[in-house]
């Protein structure tokens, strides 16, 4: 089964609550976000958005130039029936990370939960090079080193703050803040993560 095909499938199937990565409101994606003072026009992408609120927390504060990147059409379709008029503003990418060829620079770029989905290391070098071309400012939010070995039955690379800075700040980006947080999922089990947030030198 292709990438594409595996969470098209698992977000025709599965409700929210049914899946681990599920938030009732982004608590830590927010806190990070609002760091940066991004103004209210800038370019904001939101990668791997699947059926994330950080998307409705973007339109309730009156962001307005907001795109959100999915795999599935499946998770796109969900959001875009839960958000009802507002989705109109939401320019929506359906794009395998890996496909994605950014066409403007955005001003913030965030991610929970796909960069950790990259094994291979011609997929990790390929996505730090987009982000560091392409967004002035960067939230990423993935497994730790003591979260969890799979996810969704797919294999996962963990990190920690100084694996996520040799990577990232090899290039135009710099790292000004991090944090490991426990996530707990729908069914009550825990999860680590580390996010950290960088910014252009």
């Amino acid at each position: 089964m292709s990438t594409k095909s595996h969470w098209d499938k698992i977000y025709k199937e599965k409700s929210p609550n049914e899946v681990s990565w599920t938030q009732e409101l982004p608590v830590t994606s927010i806190k990070f976000f609002e760091k940066f003072n991004i103004d209210k026009s800038s370019p904001i992408i939101d990668i791997g958005g699947g059926e994330s609120r950080f998307v409705d927390y973007l339109i309730q504060n009156e962001y307005k130039n907001i795109s959100v990147l999915d795999i599935s059409i499946n998770a796109i379709n969900r959001v875009k029936d839960r958000l009802g008029k507002d989705s109109d503003s939401v320019n929506w990418i359906v794009s395998d990370i890996n496909d994605f060829n950014p066409e403007t620079q955005y001003y913030f770029w965030h991610d929970r939960a796909v960069f950790h989905f990259l094994t291979e290391k011609k997929e990790i070098k390929r996505y730090v090079k987009l982000v560091n071309e392409f967004s002035k400012n960067f939230v990423v939010g993935t497994f730790s080193k003591s979260g969890p070995l799979k996810c969704s039955g797919l294999n996962i690379s963990q990190y920690d703050k100084d694996s996520l800075e040799k990577l990232f700040c090899d290039g135009e980006l710099s790292i000004n803040d991090y944090e490991y947080i426990n996530h707990t999922t729908p069914f009550e089990t825990t999860q680590n993560f580390i996010f950290c947030g960088f910014s252009s030198k």
